[in-house]
């Protein structure tokens, strides 16, 4: 509830200081967890070692489970089970193995057989799982998008995945603020995906590292809270840990009638609107930075580049090397362009498009595909478009555009009307590009290989998207479709599903959870790691590998063909995939297939920004993997430098130009290089200082010491169950309700936490730090 302290405070610092279960003098928090939403990609290691360890997951009724990253898109019509549905072999694994621990750990769950099944962060706001004010995590970057609710949501790595399910909270910092103000009003034709991407360009893809970007102004009031979420969802891809946005009535009313919020008129509805309003930024709240745009200079705005921030308006042109000023810029529009074909000066409506993709967590809800269909109707698709594919967000999507006649409008004008996922956004099930077509598509990210091996993916909006299926090139939305308000403000609001009715049954339980026709294990039980203890991490000693590029995004660390996995181990091989290997052979040119590189166990990345992209813990685990403990670089994504020392790997930042270039050279010329983690220096082979570094009380301590967060947390047991107590009184509506009941005698469970292994236990009970 409202903090008694009279200091002015931002929407993000209210919703951190009332979830602090603890905090330490050097700024660690212990940080309570509301809502957590988990998929079968990033979750299967992290109930392995739940498994591992003898822990239950901690609250169920807290915890809403989905499938939808690598499951196909096609009709559902014959479904039976997973087990027969799926063709794929790895991704059926990863989706039976879910199915398993749903089972095992009495989750809610909503498999492919229910029709609230969907996009993670489609289903989380549908359902009103999604709360202002609430603390929401998930085992994906784009958790972000549930900050459109005033929600704190922030995308983390398995080994928190785990953390979470076994305690409910998670070890954090404090983030900066960051204020981003759009006012005025918004041309005809421009919608919030423009406006993310506007700013995406101004501000680059690190230009929120470190913050927790709050999006205000004249414009944002004015979104719908779909258009909202779209906003938020893309904060990531600026490198912001999190997007908010203040609620208000707009909120409030997107909620009434949801299953799992407070129902409506009821004293607990009242009594959570009249918190929800209470956190909005207080006048005269202080922000680390504040960018000030104006609305009429946004115009339909797309990308041209393999980067979020390379983009540009619509009837703007293709980007040179010499329009950058630095040097890493230019030499990433020359790696861009190369890559997507493109010749700098070309006219962007020149740029011809082979497949049109409408979906995912950004834009994939009733009104994009309304919007979509607003441009569409009574047209067909240009004939060199090879396949033009709409993906609802969830089962109750598809349910409502078919009511309304949408998908007659867009199977008539030549698209494919799909089954709920997330399709075509990351490729990591059939819906992929072939190498070098080029997609008009509505995901967040158009790295390389994102949609498929050598795709080239332009980002817009879903009108956008649809205008180029029409021409069969990047098109102006404005040029083709007469104004409308549905292009220019506020999408028309989203209709509220009806409630689902909750299982009286065990049989109907079943049916909920999409259970295997049999009960027997369908996977194999020895996914390896577990998080019942860390190497120590002292000093480093070994051959460093040099890279100089900027940006390198966790999909180019490791491609999403790889994810599909249930366990930890054996990813080395796929490290930098696209880079080591063409057709399968190794390249010679590249770092770590030469020489005495194959046995690098420190990574010098010379450019700003490694590790962006995908909260997937992959990424590290591939390089930890190959023989690499440790990388420096100028400045880190901040969901891969906080999974790397999940793992017992250090993150160097090493900010100064002139120290890093020295430590560059020493890497280059084969030496080795010597990382000192207790008196935080890099050093040469022969012991003489390149530079200083500083790493964070805490996370200095655990990896020295190699010691477990979940064995730590669980020494605060008794805080945080006075937490939960004070949290149950001051805010029930957070408690479980509705279909997320478990069990015959009904009622929401919380599950003791298992108490600490002796092993680890007798490693930190003498351990200086109090925690």
């Amino acid at each position: 509830m409202p903090s008694a302290d009279k200091k002015p405070k931002t929407l993000y610092d209210k919703v951190v200081d009332q979830h602090i279960v603890n905090e330490q003098e050097d700024g660690t928090l212990l940080l309570y967890i509301d809502r957590h939403l988990v998929h079968e990609v990033t979750s299967p290691q992290a109930f392995e070692g739940l498994k591992n360890a003898s822990r239950k997951v901690r609250r169920p009724d807290c915890t809403l489970v989905t499938v939808d990253h690598n499951i196909p898109t096609s009709s559902r019509k014959n479904f039976k089970n997973v087990d027969e549905f799926i063709e794929e072999n790895d991704s059926r694994l990863q989706c039976s193995t879910l199915e398993e621990n749903v089972k095992d750990f009495g989750l809610t769950y909503f498999g492919m057989g229910d029709k609230r099944q969907g996009i993670v962060h489609i289903i989380g706001p549908e359902q009103g799982f999604t709360l202002p004010g609430t603390t929401v995590v998930c085992g994906d970057s784009h958790t972000s998008t549930h900050g459109a609710f005033g929600a704190l949501a922030f995308g983390i790595g398995t080994s928190e995945v785990e953390h979470v399910l076994a305690t409910q909270t998670l070890i954090s910092r404090r983030s900066k603020n960051m204020r981003i103000q759009v006012d005025g009003e918004l041309p005809a034709g421009v919608t919030s995906k423009d406006v993310v991407l506007h700013i995406i360009g101004i501000i680059g893809t690190a230009g929120g590292t470190g913050a927790v970007i709050e999006f205000c102004g004249s414009v944002i009031r004015g979104l719908s809270m779909e258009a909202r979420m779209s906003m938020c969802n893309m904060s990531i891809e600026a490198g912001a840990r999190a997007g908010m946005i203040a609620p208000d009535e707009t909120t409030f009313e997107y909620l009434k009638g949801r299953p799992l919020a407070p129902r409506y008129g009821s004293a607990q509805w009242n009594k959570a609107v009249e918190f929800w309003k209470s956190l909005a930024s207080d006048e005269g709240a202080v922000y680390d930075s504040t960018v000030v745009l104006d609305g009429k200079d946004i115009i339909p705005t797309i990308s041209w580049g393999t980067s979020p921030q390379d983009v540009a308006p619509i009837n703007g042109v293709v980007p040179g090397p010499d329009d950058f000023e630095d040097e890493s810029r230019k030499l990433a529009c020359k790696r861009a362009l190369e890559y997507m074909g493109l010749t700098a000066g070309t006219p962007l409506k020149d740029v011809v498009v082979d497949k049109v993709f409408i979906g995912s967590c950004t834009n994939a809800r009733i009104e994009d595909l309304r919007a979509a269909a607003k441009v569409v109707n009574g047209k067909k698709i240009a004939s060199n478009i090879k396949r033009a594919m709409i993906v609802p967000g969830s089962g109750l999507v598809k349910e409502q555009a078919e009511a309304e006649g949408l998908d007659k409008i867009f199977v008539d004008a030549g698209f494919e009307w799909r089954e709920a996922g997330c399709s075509m956004c990351l490729g990591m099930n059939p819906d992929i590009l072939s190498p070098r077509e080029r997609c008009a598509s509505t995901s967040n990210r158009n790295f390389e290989g994102r949609q498929g091996a050598a795709g080239r993916t332009h980002l817009m909006s879903p009108a956008m998207a649809a205008t180029a299926a029409l021409v069969g090139k990047l098109a102006d939305v404005r040029e083709h479709v007469v104004t409308s308000p549905v292009l220019a403000k506020v999408q028309p609001k989203v209709d509220i599903q009806p409630e689902a009715e909750e299982p009286e049954t065990e049989d109907e339980l079943d049916r909920v959870l999409d259970q295997p026709a049999d009960n027997e294990p369908h996977t194999n039980t020895s996914a390896g790691g577990s998080s019942a203890g860390l190497a120590k991490f002292t000093t480093l000693k070994g051959i460093a590998a040099p890279m100089d590029r900027s940006n390198v995004d966790t999909d180019a660390i490791i491609p999403k063909q790889f994810l599909k996995t249930i366990k930890r181990t054996g990813l080395g091989s796929a490290l930098f995939y696209e880079l080591r290997y063409k057709d399968g052979v190794e390249i010679p040119e590249f770092i770590l297939n030469q020489g005495i590189y194959r046995n690098s166990k420190v990574l010098v990345v010379t450019g700003p920004n490694f590790g962006c992209g995908s909260s997937r813990e992959h990424a590290p685990w591939a390089l930890l993997d190959f023989g690499i403990k440790c990388i420096i670089a100028p400045s880190f994504a901040d969901i891969f430098f906080n999974n790397t020392f999940k793992n017992g790997m250090l993150p160097v930042v090493i900010s100064d130009e002139a120290a890093l270039q020295k430590i560059a050279a020493e890497a280059s010329a084969g030496r080795e290089i010597e990382v000192d983690l207790i008196n935080q220096e890099v050093k040469d082979a022969e012991g003489n200082k390149l530079a200083g570094f500083e790493v964070d009380g805490f996370r200095r301590h655990c990896l020295i010491n190699g010691l477990d967060d979940i064995g730590l947390t669980l020494q605060m047991e008794n805080k945080i169950r006075t937490f939960e107590t004070k949290r149950t009184l001051e805010t029930p509506w957070l408690d479980g309700s509705g279909f997320l009941k478990r069990g015959k005698n009904g009622g929401a469970t919380m599950v003791e936490a298992a108490p600490l292994p002796k092993t680890n236990r007798g490693d930190v009970k003498n351990e200086p730090l109090e925690w």
